[in-house]
Order: C-alpha cells, then sequence, then structure tokens
C-alpha cells in the first residue's frame, strides 16, 4: 500500500469518524445528560450540606450539554477515525483474506474491546462531576494505563494466534488467542490498583445509567465508523468490486 493510498484512507477514516461522532453525540445527548445533571445536582447538594459553595459558572449548563459535548465528541470522533484507519492500513492483509469492509468491521470492534470496554471492567466510568478531583490525575494515569496494556496484549493475542494457525487451524488459534488474551488481562486486571472513588451515597440507579450511556455511546461510535469506513475504503480499494455491484443492481 503506497502512501498516497494511506493518505487517502487516512482522510476518509477521519470523515467517517466525523460521521460517527455526530451520531455518537445524538446518542449522548438523548441518553447520557440525565445521569450526568442528576450527578451535579448530587454534588451541588453535598456541598450546600458541607457549607461550600461554587463560584459562578464560566459555561453555562446548557452551553456545556450541547456545543460543549458536541464540540468534544465530533474531534474525538475524527481523531479515533484516523488513528482506526492507520490500524486499518496496517491489519489489512494480515488477518486473513478479508475485504475492505470485513478489515473496517474487525478494526472497529477491536478498537471498541481494546481502547474502551476492556479497560473500564477494571476502572468503569463515572459521571463527570463526581469523584475526588484531588486524584484525577492518578485516575487518569490507571486507565490510560490499562489502555496501552489492552492494546498490547491485544496485538500479542493477534500474533499467537497467527503463529499458531498453520498448525492448529485458523479455529483453534482464534480460541487459544482469545483464552490467552483473557487470562493475561485477568491477571492485569488483578494486579492493578483499584481507582473507583464514587461517593457514599451516591444514587447506584444514576451510577448504573450513567455507565450503560457511556457504553452505548462508544458502542454507537465504534460500530458507526465501522459501517461509513468500510463503505468509503472498499470504494479506494476495490473499485471493481464496487462498480460490479452498481452494474448487477441497476440490470
Amino acid at each position: 500500500m503506497n502512501s498516497v493510498t494511506v493518505r487517502t484512507l487516512l482522510v476518509r477514516g477521519m470523515l467517517a469518524g466525523l460521521g460517527a461522532g455526530v451520531l455518537a453525540f445524538v446518542v449522548a445527548f438523548l441518553i447520557g445528560e440525565g445521569s450526568v445533571d442528576s450527578a451535579i445536582a448530587f454534588e451541588e447538594s453535598a456541598s450546600h450540606d458541607h457549607g461550600h459553595h461554587g463560584g459562578e459558572e464560566l459555561v453555562s449548563r446548557t452551553v456545556q450539554s450541547t456545543a460543549g459535548l458536541a464540540t468534544g465528541v465530533l474531534v474525538f470522533g475524527v481523531a479515533i477515525g484516523g488513528i482506526a484507519a492507520l490500524a486499518f492500513c496496517f491489519v489489512l492483509g494480515r488477518i486473513g483474506r478479508f475485504g475492505a469492509r470485513a478489515t473496517a468491521a474487525f478494526t472497529a470492534l477491536a478498537g471498541f474491546l481494546l481502547l474502551y470496554l476492556v479497560p473500564i471492567i477494571k476502572y468503569p466510568a463515572n459521571p463527570p462531576a463526581v469523584g475526588n478531583p484531588d486524584s484525577i490525575g492518578e485516575r487518569t494515569i490507571l486507565f490510560v494505563g490499562m489502555i496501552v496494556l489492552s492494546v498490547l496484549l491485544g496485538i500479542a493475542a493477534i500474533l499467537l494466534g497467527r503463529k499458531l494457525a498453520p498448525a492448529w487451524g485458523n479455529w483453534n488459534a482464534s480460541i487459544a488467542a482469545g483464552v490467552a488474551f483473557v487470562a493475561a488481562m485477568a491477571v492485569t486486571m488483578a494486579v492493578l490498583p483499584q481507582g473507583d472513588n464514587t461517593p457514599k451515597g451516591f444514587p447506584a440507579t444514576d451510577l448504573w445509567e450513567f455507565r450503560v450511556a457511556s457504553i452505548g455511546i462508544q458502542a454507537a461510535l465504534w460500530a458507526s465508523f465501522g459501517l461509513l469506513f468500510g463503505f468509503l475504503a472498499e470504494r479506494v480499494l476495490e473499485p471493481k468490486r464496487v462498480a460490479d455491484r452498481a452494474v448487477s443492481a441497476a440490470a
């Protein structure tokens, strides 16, 4: 794959990430903002009970939940789209005889699992207003470290599966690699320190709803990215297949 093709796929990956970010923003606004509002109300109530009064808001809650949320999600979507597009270029042809769409779907699924779902099993998401602000640096380091370990162990599992495939067959090699990944992650999670500091008395229902919404937002982002990028990448890498499909549809 030459540099021109890689650059083209990178741009299309960022565009797909932007489109996925739009959908993720809609999902976040519809299902995520309610639990965030509840967390803010809990924090304000706790501050008043302890005689603490916050200063004037620099940015209103309305702006935070609309323009602020949209900006954050869209920038995140574009960044993730670019990174995933480069990962797509690397794995294309190295994980089997899959076409552009199937490889894009695999890349999106791996991104969702390794960059988000596996790390939050150890360090689950909390609403922005919840948690001790003094420990935010430590919690951030732990979460980023968990992401790095998840990605490295995921890559190791893929390499292990490829090494075992000639002797064991693709199916058995994939199962063995998956079991090895789960075992390695279980040991990693047992060794790493805990990072959850949800305050006492915080409503369990609100916390559960926020974490479910967080998973839903990420799932919507990665699923839509996989579909959009697969559609765009196929037109770059497999124009003949796209043309043949168009002819068949018109016939």
